[in-house]
């Protein structure tokens, strides 16, 4: 798994160690709150985050940031999701 030596999530995590990360839904529920195919589509499945973040017009360091806030107790903050899911041009 490309997770840190802390168990925390990296930019090199994939997607697919994501959903298996958290098997009740959380990652692909913010998945979908970011407008990420990603947890329903094959081609990047395999991907690493900051790679989809890149893809689909996302900040990599505000995505990275969101999805390691699902470790805290009550997960991201509604201003970190809106934050992680603006697009750039």
């Amino acid at each position: 798994m490309s997770l840190g030596p802390n168990g925390e999530v990296r930019g090199s995590t994939t997607i697919v160690e994501l959903l298996r990360r958290y098997p009740n839904g959380e990652a692909a529920r913010l998945m979908s709150r970011l407008h990420w195919p990603c947890a329903h589509c094959g081609g990047a499945f395999h991907e690493p985050l900051t790679m989809a973040a890149k893809r689909h017009a996302n900040s990599p360091r505000a995505v990275l940031e969101v999805f390691r806030a699902l470790e805290r107790p009550g997960g991201p903050s509604e201003e970190e999701i809106v934050g992680a899911a603006q697009k750039s041009r």
